[in-house]
């Protein structure tokens, strides 16, 4: 799988804030990314630094394998950093049409791509009459005039209401329906898990976790457990050398393995040693709980 994005030991410092610490990630193509992380943690830093606005202290990044310079690799990223600028007194279809100019984009993909967002029957309103929403929409239509290869946004529902964050989560979804790479920067758990096949996990900087979205909940597993007498069930569970940790949450007993153990053996282990449980139930830790362990936020 080709490439879109290399970044190797990367740094950046702001006076004695260690913004990025030694970052290293691949961005391959046809996937989509969500770089997830606590506000300041480093991921608006980080995609600053890669589109060239922002300058690093240390370290390397590289386009699409190093084959082009920075300012042709740059011609093939779509991206949306700050919040949508554009001309309040034209339309949105000149707002466009001027940023086709300026890329030099065929006039043609204006239609193309405001019926994509769904912006097309709007297509002569003024800019000004835009909702937040539509706005955003109306600038990933922009960023994608190009047709770029990776599509680059940081924080794309922020501030949104309901209705505009399923819209452009949807959007993003149809756009990498299409091939698009998509890297985007979030807080929002909620987001990664429902549009992102990967995900990134940084906190102050520190990359914690790199891979599919999956991986981070596969290997969160855990038990429920119920019994009558909760001290002799907390003191047995304790005592099982397959459990690592306990603790206790909406009054049931949760266990943590530290080995592959069936809820059948754990089961039998309880019954063998005199006690019968009401409740047992496997469970898989969901993005939310593997994230708060991982960020120290439990």
């Amino acid at each position: 799988m080709a490439t879109i994005l290399s970044i190797r030991g990367l740094n950046k410092r702001f006076g004695r804030v260690h913004a990025v610490k030694d970052l290293t990630l691949e961005i391959q193509k046809g996937n989509v990314y969500g770089i997830l992380g606590p506000n300041g943690s480093g991921k608006s830093t980080t995609l600053g630094i890669v589109l060239n606005v922002v300058n690093k202290t240390s370290g390397d990044f590289e386009w699409f394998e190093g084959r082009l310079s920075d300012h042709e690799a740059l011609k093939k990223v779509g991206a949306i950093i700050e919040r949508p600028n554009f001309y309040p007194y034209m339309s949105a279809k000149q707002n466009l049409e001027l940023v086709c100019k300026i890329k030099g984009a065929p006039a043609s993909k204006v239609e193309e791509k405001l019926r994509l967002v769904g912006l097309w029957e709007r297509a002569d309103s003024k800019f000004r009459t835009f909702s937040l929403g539509m706005k955003q929409r109306l600038a990933i239509a922009s960023a994608l005039l190009n047709d770029p290869e990776i599509l680059i946004l940081d924080e794309p529902t922020n501030g949104l209401d309901p209705q505009g964050i399923h819209q452009i989560r949807d959007l993003i979804r149809t756009i990498a329906a299409g091939g698009t790479t998509i890297l985007l920067a979030s807080h929002l758990l909620d987001e990664v898990e429902k549009v992102c096949s990967h995900v990134l996990v940084i906190k102050k900087g520190e990359m914690l976790y790199s891979g599919p979205v999956g991986g981070l909940t596969s290997g969160g597993e855990f038990f429920e457990l119920l019994a009558t007498d909760m001290a002799r069930l907390t003191e047995l569970t304790a005592s099982n050398p397959a459990i690592a940790r306990t603790e206790m949450r909406d009054l049931c007993l949760i266990a943590y393995p530290n080995e592959k153990i069936e809820p059948a053996e754990l089961n039998r282990f309880f019954f063998d040693n005199g006690l019968t449980l009401s409740h047992l139930v496997k469970r898989s830790a969901s993005l939310e709980e593997q994230f708060l362990i991982l960020t120290g936020k439990n």
